[in-house]
């Protein structure tokens, strides 16, 4: 039976993607490293600071350290999702949902503190997370399961016990390392990837779920 649910932030909750992508083409870009759109797909899902060190060691700059790349890919990405973020097709019908059932619910995101609470308030739903999970809270980001264990830890629930929403390859590797069910929602492009045969079940959006079809407790 699950007795909580853990989403997880970028591509789930709100369609940041796509600033993402111009956030690296950017700043990566100014530091000489040609990037071509398709090419941003490869780190999806990574930490930002892991994709600084990827794109680094392909293509080597100087002037600028990673620390201070890295702060600036968050910058952008940031001041975008204050701009014009928006919550996904699905999402405050299903917070509203899992809030009336009294289900624990939790966020856990491999982007940093300062993006979590950006999208947080813009899209004013932090009310219902009993946690939110960041990638400084953990030793390692996804595909490591540290995350998904410290979500779980906070809601006070067994990792088997947890459903979780996530849309990358890297995402869903770390929940199902955690040992947790869990539903891919893959960019269109992606649908019929092979790669989110990991998952436990495949959406279009969280409009979609289905309250029916899991052992959801129903209060």
């Amino acid at each position: 039976m699950v007795k909580a649910v853990i989403f997880d932030m970028d591509g789930v909750l709100i369609d940041s993607e796509p600033m993402w992508q111009q956030a690296e083409l950017d700043v990566f870009g100014r530091l000489g490293v040609t990037l071509q759109p398709h090419q941003t797909k490869q780190t999806a899902g990574m930490t930002t600071r892991a994709v600084t060190e990827y794109w680094y060691q392909q293509s080597p700059w100087q002037g600028v350290s990673l620390a201070d790349t890295e702060a600036a890919v968050i910058s952008q990405v940031a001041q975008s999702i204050a701009s014009r973020g928006e919550a996904k097709k699905g999402v405050l019908r299903l917070l509203q949902q899992l809030q009336q059932q009294q289900l624990p619910t939790a966020l856990a995101t491999n982007s940093s503190q300062y993006l979590m609470d950006t999208t947080l308030d813009t899209l004013a739903i932090r009310h219902y997370f009993a946690a939110h999970c960041c990638v400084e809270m953990v030793a390692q980001g996804k595909p490591a399961p540290d995350i998904y264990l410290l979500a779980a830890s906070k809601l006070e629930v067994a990792p088997a016990d947890c459903l979780v929403f996530e849309d990358s390859y890297t995402g869903i590797s770390a929940a199902k390392a955690a040992g947790m069910t869990v539903i891919a929602i893959p960019a269109a492009e992606e649908w019929q990837h092979e790669k989110f045969a990991i998952a436990d079940a495949k959406i279009r959006c969280l409009s979609e779920f289905d309250f029916s079809s899991w052992s959801l407790p129903l209060r």
